[in-house]
């Protein structure tokens, strides 16, 4: 795998690229508009300069986005839906502005209405969304979730689901974290595990779907269905879990990017970077 972290773009959208170069990431997340707002302002000239000159000089493999964590596609019909379509309309722009491949989502929450409802509502925004931005080229690539509350995308078949209804399924790819993939209950700490999980999305989504990884190890049990990152080799996964994820051959060049706990100096990206450098086979 290709590694790298979710970098803060605090003082600018060029500057997380600054930042992943300092730890030397082979890859980057950004959020690209504050990621606890509903909108954001467009980027300036300066501001997109700014970032294809750092862009330009650091060589990443790759630099993709994540979308905020109010964009709920699940919810019933109201302004929180609304709102969610908006929102999301305007990150694929702002992606767009940048030239990133694709944005991260999490698929979102039904909130009492049931999975089947929720599904309906995720492809009809989905939808909405992709007939909105139907010149841009950025794709959404839905994030498995740990099943918190009413979360769905904790199983690969509501992923396969939504591909299945969208009316653009070439718009959409998929985005697999560790962490939430072993709190929903896929032991993905041993390589039977790790195999049984990546042949259901082959089988259900296709590996070429696969665009990205979420590299986190979990606080929390096999099956806990609560979201809580940990250091890589620290958690539940451990370091030989990861051992078998960054060594598969299937997936020699993705992106896999942390979003583990850090301080303003990053010396924990850099720990969490030379753990997984140090479990790949040369």
């Amino acid at each position: 795998m290709l590694f790298g972290a979710h970098c803060s773009t605090a003082g600018g959208i060029w500057t997380a690229l600054q930042r992943g170069r300092s730890i030397h990431c082979d890859v980057i997340q950004v959020f690209v508009k504050n990621n606890m707002q509903w909108a954001g302002k467009p980027f300036s000239p300066h501001d997109v300069a700014a970032y294809r000159k750092e862009l330009k000089a650091d060589g990443f493999a790759c630099v993709f986005g994540h979308t905020g964590y109010l964009i709920n596609l699940g919810a019933p019909a109201g302004d929180n839906r609304d709102r969610s379509i908006a929102s999301l309309v305007q990150e694929i722009e702002l992606a767009t502005s940048l030239e990133l491949p694709f944005l991260v989502l999490h698929p979102g929450a039904h909130l009492g209405a049931g999975e089947a409802a929720g599904i309906r509502q995720i492809i009809s925004g989905l939808d909405q969304v992709f007939a909105a931005t139907k010149q841009s080229p950025v794709r959404i690539a839905l994030e498995n979730t740990a099943g918190q509350g009413s979360c769905l995308g904790n199983r690969v078949e509501h992923l396969a689901a939504i591909f299945d209804g969208v009316k653009k399924p070439e718009r959409l790819g998929v985005c697999l974290d560790t962490a939430h993939l072993f709190a929903a209950g896929y032991n993905i700490r041993t390589p039977k595990g790790w195999d049984a999980a990546i042949g259901e999305v082959a089988s259900l989504l296709g590996l070429k779907q696969v665009l990205a990884f979420h590299l986190n190890d979990s606080k929390t049990a096999l099956g806990s269905r609560v979201d809580r990152h940990e250091h890589i080799g620290k958690g539940k996964i451990g370091k030989q879990g990861f051992r078998t994820i960054v060594n598969d051959p299937r997936f020699r060049r993705h992106p896999g990017c942390l979003e583990t706990p850090k301080s303003k100096d990053l010396h924990e990206d850099v720990q969490n970077l030379a753990t997984l450098r140090s479990l790949v086979r040369k």
